[in-house]
């Protein structure tokens, strides 16, 4: 009430922004009133407010790239509240202009450091590997994130490990968002709106995790029309549906809509006929994804979203291990827009499940599961250019995690664990020059009885409208651990587990280490320092440097021997690095350029070490071309060089008999191979480098169906990139070689 009150004196405009071709909320579209330094930027979900408007007359621009202006006459003769709903149409040619100044707001009105925004269209240009582009496939070219390769790839963020990523589909904890065949992820790229990619100095709004933050946002279905789309490729298929079921209309308050997706792969029994050449004659791939939405939205911008989803993955490494995974959910969002304030709310509950096992040829089987619900809800107060985010959010969820030791006996760690926060972040917009957003997140871990306030601070500072700097920083903490053995060369297996509550670690120390650990908590410090330089309007150009400092981390003792041993020990560690991002967007022809140089380090103790996914230099280049009338022809590039990875050498070989029961005859009964390990990562794998290149033709069939056809060819010149060494044979299975791919894609 006290914010309506402080801007009643003036007029406010506020309003959503769509596209009216199918309903859509148009997120980031540039709302100015002319010839006045007056305007907004709508926001991810399609809200803009511009306040203090003085009376008069005036004509409100609305754009956005690929979209004809709106141009809105408006008067304002008494003080108030103007609502307006701007649809865009599409525009029959892409004005550059318009993506220069939209970008350009951007830039200048959202501090925006160490985080990459990451859309479908931005996806479309990498080569269409395995028929479509993945959001998998385009994480890897991003700026600080390494991944350890194509098959059983995992992505590691700035020195963070996958357990220390957060990944948020619609508010809701996504558990694992990648196939074992790295190339694909859960996520169908058309039923995704934007995709917000944190690498490290992230807000308050964000907790629980100690190193990046993947923030995607689903669209919601057509509101006008059925649509949607067949997409079929040698190596998988995929199909979406939406539509209204009551449409959107202007003399109608509400809509309701709905999309579903579906993909599935068929890489296993298809690769034994157009791959013969690979190792064993088969890549046994195969995984399949579900996923739908249902949205009910009112003409003032309030929506309802019911969405649910069953992510599945299976391989058969031959004569390595079985591996399986399954996730699945049920959860609801909304956004409440009340009349005549400038504030939104909105919130997520959910409920989700994780299971994954392993059984391994050379250990016994290995499974996890974590289960558990998410709320959270946050109010929005938007003062000028100014915006003020206040929420709160509670977690809580199960882990099991089930494994055998090396003599043979079975443990089973099961936990509980609920969190409680509370968050605050205040933007503060001056003239357009300085922006300021402290932010202050009080984490609460009720089940381990800990509270972790956690500051945080990001600036920005425009020195030219071409040239900005900018910094974040801030302290984090987390409590949800991931085991893996060093016995793998390449880790096939996360076992998940909450912080231990054992007393083991409470009050513990490091080994051959006096200084006594506070508390159970994982905990890290960040400080991101960037600057980006527009030289001309086509070119951009970002350089940031980092420092993540892991204060706090919890690991499996890799001395353990005994059961009576602890299972876990602390460690400590850091990463720094920094890296430099080029992007040129002209007429078509796009041009993705990212060096990054980095150091990850651990200590338990006993060695200090660089972990399995410490890449000191990590280059990716992505080209790409549209031509032809309507740019219907498109041609792709990417290009992938990569240092190698630390590993630990098997040193010596040696028998070794277990007996079973006690009536075994020990003198006749064979023995197994153990082995030896050297010192801990202290060789590297080969340099890792790939190219990848695609090309589509796209044929418009009237107004609303087209059909793409696709071809693309990844590893061109099959260089044979190390994956996995059996530590008994010594045998090297190397990632994937070089394959093809064609499909064909139906839009109606």
């Amino acid at each position: 009430m006290g914010v309506y009150a402080a801007n009643a004196q003036h007029t406010m405009l506020k309003g959503f922004t769509y596209d009216d071709s199918n309903g859509e909320v148009l997120p980031y579209c540039t709302i100015q009133l002319t010839g006045t330094s007056l305007g907004a930027l709508s926001d991810a979900q399609g809200a803009f407010v511009i306040n203090k408007i003085p009376k008069g007359k005036y004509v409100v621009k609305v754009s956005y790239l690929g979209y004809a202006d709106i141009m809105d006459s408006l008067e304002v003769t008494k003080d108030g509240v103007i609502t307006r709903r701007y649809s865009l149409k599409p525009a029959s040619t892409t004005l550059d202009a318009v993506q220069i100044q939209g970008e350009g707001q951007r830039k200048e009105q959202e501090t925006r450091t160490s985080v990459i925004s990451v859309t479908p269209k931005d996806m479309s240009k990498m080569p269409a590997i395995g028929g479509q582009p993945d959001f998998a496939q385009y994480l890897q070219v991003l700026p600080g994130v390494i991944s350890t390769g194509d098959q059983g790839g995992q992505l590691y963020v700035r020195g963070g490990t996958p357990v220390q990523n957060m990944l948020l589909l619609d508010g809701v904890l996504i558990y694992n968002p990648f196939h074992s065949i790295g190339i694909f992820s859960v996520f169908d790229m058309d039923i995704m709106s934007s995709a917000d990619v944190y690498t490290g100095g992230f807000g308050a709004e964000f907790g629980g995790r100690v190193s990046s933050v993947m923030d995607i946002k689903t669209r919601d279905g057509n509101k006008k029309r059925i649509s949607g789309k067949v997409d079929m490729s040698n190596i998988q298929s995929q199909i979406l549906l939406e539509g209204p079921l009551v449409k959107l209309k202007d003399d109608r308050k509400t809509a309701l809509s709905f999309i579903l997706s579906g993909k599935g792969s068929y890489l296993e029994p298809a690769s034994k006929f157009f791959y013969p050449y690979v190792e064993d004659g088969v890549l046994p791939y195969s995984f399949w994804d579900l996923y739908g939405k249902l949205t009910l939205s009112t003409l003032n911008g309030t929506r309802l979203n019911v969405f649910g989803f069953n992510f599945n993955d299976r391989v058969n490494y031959p004569d390595i291990a079985v591996y399986k995974w399954n996730n699945w959910g049920v959860g609801s969002n909304f956004l409440i827009v009340p009349g005549d304030v400038p504030i939104t709310i909105e919130g997520a509950l959910a409920y989700s499940k994780y299971l994954c096992a392993l059984d391994d040829a050379q250990y016994q089987p290995r499974t996890s599961s974590m289960d558990g619900f998410t709320f959270n809800l946050a109010f929005n107060y938007y003062l000028g250019k100014s915006v003020l985010n206040v929420g709160v959010e509670t977690v809580g969820f199960n882990t099991e995690y089930i494994y055998h030791t090396n003599f043979g006996s079975e443990v089973d760690i099961m936990d509980h664990t609920t969190d409680l926060s509370f968050f605050a972040k205040f933007k503060y917009n001056f003239r357009n020059k300085l922006l300021i957003e402290p932010s202050f997140r009080l984490q609460y871990y009720y089940s381990l009885g800990e509270a972790s306030p956690e500051p945080r601070l990001a600036l920005k500072y425009n020195i030219l409208r071409n040239l900005r700097l900018k910094l974040a920083g801030g302290l984090y903490s987390q409590n949800l651990v991931a085991v893996t053995s060093d016995q793998d060369v390449v880790s096939l297996f996360n076992g998940f587990l909450s912080s231990p509550v054992s007393s083991e670690l409470l009050g513990a120390t490091m080994i051959n280490n006096t200084t006594e650990i506070k508390g159970r908590l994982q905990k890290s410090q960040h400080i991101i320092l960037g600057l980006e330089y527009d030289p001309i309007s086509q070119i951009s150009i970002n350089l940031e440097g980092y420092y993540k400092n892991f204060s706090q981390l919890i690991s499996a003792n890799r001395y353990k021997m005994f059961d009576s041993e602890k299972e876990f020990i602390w460690e400590k560690g850091r990463a720094y690095g920094g890296d430099i991002t080029v992007k040129y967007d002209n007429k078509g022809f796009y041009v993705w350029l990212v060096y990054s140089l980095g150091w990850v380090k651990r200590t338990d103790g006993v060695v200090e070490y660089n972990p399995h996914f410490d890449r000191r230099h990590n280059v990716n280049l992505l080209l790409s071309y549209a031509f032809g009338k309507r740019r219907s022809w498109q041609v792709d590039a990417r290009w992938n060089f990569g240092t190698g990875f630390p590993f630990t050498q098997t040193q010596a070989y040696y028998p070794h008999y277990v007996p079973t029961n006690i009536n075994d005859d020990y003198v006749s009964s064979n023995e197994d191979v153990y082995f030896m390990l050297a010192d801990l990562n202290q060789a590297r794998l080969p340099n890792y480098h790939r190219l990848d290149i695609g090309a589509k033709k796209k044929f418009f069939i009237g107004e609303r169906n087209s059909i793409e056809l696709s071809v693309s060819f990844s590893n061109v010149y099959n260089y044979k990139n190390v994956f996995y060494v059996n530590r008994i044979s010594n045998e090297v299975i190397n990632q994937l070689p070089f394959l093809y791919y064609f499909g064909l894609t139906w839009r109606f």
